[in-house]
């Protein structure tokens, strides 16, 4: 921490604002943000579309003299959706002055990344990830815009028991993220007096999943929750359809729903993926219609809407809001002053309710079912 702080006063000649809080200190007026993500390997959809979505609010706030006079630059490295690799980025960064850590993809990666930069003092904004390790206990430079997991798997149990469904396996990542959401979907079912009535698992970045489907089938379950990311969720539909399986599978929103849908094909017909977004392929919203004005100005008919990118765009407009808040000077503690600053913040049909002792903004979920021409329903 010391080095860094020497090297942000070095940078510019400026002293500290206060333990903690040092005084943004970057060349060109800019507001350095650093992130590590998948951009490569089998979760490298999830990373380019997130970071997609966060670049098209960014530039447009850029193209506009940036906040408070200061451009925003978001420097991205490639983890392949490995934790040691992700560690090893969030030192460099940390290194190279980053003023915030900001929308980092999956579980065990920000869970390498959080106490790097809680020991640096340094906001991590925006996760890609509803894990309540993330969140518990509560950590003051740890911000979650999205609904947690355990959100995410009540209201898919909520339906399922609904409409009669008791039996319900639970296919689920051999990480902290799978574990995750199988203590969200055990939780959720215990009020019922239930218990998941098969459970399999897959290691993160394989598609090894024939012990999984033989195990999860096993217990004849009428639904089957999936906690994994799409590669792997779309070989073990095709798996669990093969073996004779003909209820209805679920997914929590880390599966990348365009990218579940694309790697399904036809197949994509009946799945369904709880949300914790806006919808983002009309103008349903006004944060939806700008995301899209966004997108099309940038990319054209290329544009391709998705929750992904949809997530990343809402993610960066808190993001700028919270550091316009901070002022024209902004420090540490001003950042963070200025994202708890925002309760009950309507950023166009997404609230976001920061406080003092709440970093978590939105418990928003929806449950959408894909169609065979990879289509996305409310």
């Amino acid at each position: 921490m010391l080095q860094r702080r020497r090297l942000l006063q070095a940078a510019a000649g400026l002293g500290v604002a206060g333990l903690g809080a040092p005084v943004l200190a970057q060349s060109g007026g800019k507001i350095l943000l650093g992130q590590s993500a998948a951009f490569s390997g089998p979760a490298s959809a999830l990373g380019e579309q997130f970071r997609k979505g966060a670049m098209l609010l960014f530039d447009r706030v850029n193209a506009k003299g940036g906040v408070n006079g200061r451009t925003i630059e978001l420097q991205s490295l490639d983890d392949g959706y490995e934790p040691d690799r992700c560690g090893a980025n969030t030192k460099k960064l940390i290194d190279a002055g980053v003023f915030a850590l900001f929308g980092y993809i999956g579980t065990p990666t920000s869970l390498a990344a959080l106490p790097l930069a809680t020991q640096a003092q340094l906001p991590f904004i925006a996760p890609f990830s509803g894990a309540e390790a993330l969140r518990t206990p509560f950590n003051r430079y740890a911000f979650h815009v999205r609904a947690s997991y355990f959100n995410e798997t009540a209201e898919i149990v909520k339906q399922l028991t609904a409409v009669g469904i008791r039996s319900i396996g639970v296919f689920y990542q051999n990480d902290s993220y799978g574990k995750a959401g199988l203590e969200g979907v055990t939780r959720a079912l215990k009020p019922f007096d239930l218990q998941p009535a098969g459970l399999g698992t897959v290691e993160r970045n394989t598609v090894d999943i024939d012990a999984a489907v033989k195990s999860i089938m096993a217990g004849k379950p009428d639904a089957i929750v999936q906690i994994s990311a799409y590669r792997s969720c779309a070989a073990f539909i095709r798996a669990a359809r093969k073996a004779g399986f003909g209820g209805t599978f679920y997914n929590v929103s880390f599966v990348g729903t365009a990218a579940l849908a694309k790697e399904l094909g036809g197949d994509a017909r009946g799945v369904v993926v709880s949300q914790v977004m806006p919808f983002p392929f009309t103008a349903s919203s006004p944060v939806a219609g700008e995301y899209l004005a966004a997108g099309q100005a940038a990319a054209g008919d290329k544009f391709d809407p998705n929750y992904s990118s949809m997530e990343g765009y809402v993610a960066a407009k808190a993001m700028v809001e919270g550091l316009r808040r901070a002022g024209a000077r902004p420090t540490v503690d001003g950042l963070i002053a200025g994202l708890e600053s925002m309760r009950e913040l309507n950023l166009g049909g997404f609230v976001v309710d920061f406080g003092p002792q709440k970093h978590t903004a939105s418990k928003y979920v929806d449950l959408t079912i894909l169609s065979a021409d990879g289509r996305v329903r409310h």
